[in-house]
């Protein structure tokens, strides 16, 4: 979704409000929990669904 929007990582993490860390930690699949305020921003500025960033793994 980042490279659709044409941002970067640093942009995103300052629109959403979490530190580039943290949302390092989100897109590698590393996070064992996301807030629900937190996928809301991200969906904001990304302009999408929370489908469209999460996936399901056994």
């Amino acid at each position: 979704m980042l490279a659709r929007r044409k941002m970067s990582c640093g942009e995103l993490a300052q629109k959403v409000g979490i530190s580039a860390a943290n949302l390092s930690i989100l897109k590698t699949g590393k996070a064992k929990a996301v807030r629900f305020s937190t996928l809301e921003s991200l969906c904001k500025a990304l302009d999408c669904q929370p489908g469209d960033l999460l996936e399901y793994k056994e």
